[in-house]
């Protein structure tokens, strides 16, 4: 950690180079991008909200994910594990998220020198320049950034950094239920009956579910990984009823070709629709949520727009499964160049509309496509794909690469981005091995 010393004598361009990289999130990218840093042998600090690293990883590791264990490994962090004796698991399993945080993260956050450079506990709730708002320019490269970071105990501090990777993920700043982007009217009268995405269903939240009638908003992977979980616990559970609400005709994000280069993934698709059509999930298409509030038997009521008209429908517990966006409240002293549609860096987002590009598609990127006018502030991982749902770990560990290159000076490291990957989507989750989101 450092602490703003204002009174230190070197000029603020020769302090800045004694600062280390402050990274935010201790995630599967956050922690690749140390172990990069490292290995360039650059000083790093990494700042993780929450109390373990993985936490978001942690709330979903019932999932298993898609892709296999070999291309869930960063090669930096590989190499460090290896020189200290880990064995890699079996490359062609597909972890649950439990296990990726089990069997990679924890041993990899427990080597020196990561674990002295992990701070836990530690939200980063603003980013800045020191002594400078966005509006100044005059000297802004050589300033020093700072962090105002706020640890579990309650102490608020800031402190310096010579430059700084965001790698804070999505995970806390889900999608609105409504479909302007909006929460509905009425969401805090029933903010008690509805969930974050992919709730475990058949674990510690079964209690929530079984035997209760369940609305699933959402067209993604998300979505149908709930609904397969959600048909498990109705066959143990006859009372569980279950309804899929889509605001299009169809969800065409979990429809998947039989040559999917994933054949896990390319089974969520049909295993959702055979249940459609059992008559085991009712679908609410063209549903436009508008308003919520109690229903008078305590469930929730959602009145929704319809083919042009209102129409009822009652449940006692909804899961939001609209997607993520980034948290860019942190940043407003920060110079971003934002694509409108995706929030995505603007260099990178044609790369990865959505509308356009599955994960396997994006082509590789780096350094280039991700920096900011704000001279050594990145958004990386899930955060730089802004809106787009199709990120995939190994393209994240390319981008900290390159990023890692550029700080040490390597213009030609950071430059040459590879990444070799299925010609697939390999972005969403499932159960029992049907797919994965990394």
């Amino acid at each position: 950690m450092t602490l703003l010393d204002l009174t230190r004598p070197a000029t603020r361009s020769e302090r800045l180079d004694t600062l280390p990289v402050a990274v935010i999130g201790a995630g599967p990218i956050g922690l690749a991008a140390a172990a990069n840093l490292l290995e360039r042998g650059i000083d790093v600090v990494v700042y993780e909200a929450g109390d373990r690293v993985g936490a978001s990883i942690r709330e979903w590791g019932h999932v298993r994910l898609f892709s296999p264990w070999r291309v869930l490994v960063d090669p930096a962090s590989r190499r460090l594990l290896e020189a200290a004796g880990w064995k890699h698991p079996d490359e062609d399993r597909l972890p649950t998220g439990a296990e990726l945080v089990e069997q990679y993260l924890e041993p990899l956050a427990a080597l020196e020198p990561l674990a002295s450079r992990i701070r836990l506990g530690v939200d980063v709730t603003a980013v800045a320049r020191e002594g400078m708002d966005r509006t100044r320019t005059a000297g802004r490269a050589a300033t020093p950034f700072l962090l105002r970071v706020h640890e579990a105990s309650g102490e608020v501090e800031d402190v310096a950094a010579r430059a700084v990777i965001d790698a804070s993920g999505t995970w806390r700043t889900p999608n609105r239920l409504g479909s302007n982007g909006l929460d509905p009217l009425g969401l805090d009268e029933v903010a008690d009956s509805v969930t974050h995405a992919l709730p475990d269903v058949l674990g510690r939240d079964r209690a929530r579910f079984a035997g209760r009638r369940v609305t699933v908003v959402g067209a993604g992977h998300s979505a149908a990984n709930t609904l397969l979980a959600l048909a498990a616990l109705a066959r143990e559970e006859p009372e569980t009823s279950i309804t899929w609400a889509i605001r299009n005709a169809s969800a065409v994000r979990v429809t998947t070709s039989d040559d999917d280069g994933l054949p896990a993934r390319a089974s969520i698709g049909r295993r959702v629709d055979d249940l459609v059509h059992a008559g085991r999930i009712e679908v609410l298409d063209r549903f436009e949520i508008v308003r919520l509030g109690r229903a008078a038997d305590g469930g929730v009521r959602i009145v929704g727009s319809r083919r042009g008209e209102l129409v009822d429908h009652e449940a006692d517990v909804v899961v939001n499964a609209t997607g993520f966006r980034p948290d860019l409240d942190l940043l407003r002293e920060i110079r971003l160049e934002l694509d409108d549609v995706v929030e995505a860096p603007k260099r990178l987002a044609p790369l990865i509309d959505p509308n356009v590009h599955s994960c396997g598609t994006v082509e590789p990127h780096g350094f280039a496509e991700l920096r900011q006018p704000e001279d050594g502030f990145f958004l990386v991982g899930m955060k730089s794909y802004g809106r787009a749902p199709t990120f995939l770990l190994a393209t994240g560990y390319e981008q900290v690469r390159s990023i890692a290159s550029w700080l040490a000076g390597d213009a030609a490291g950071a430059a040459k981005v590879q990444l070799e990957l299925p010609a697939t989507g390999v972005c969403s989750t499932s159960l029992d091995g049907s797919n994965g989101c990394c």
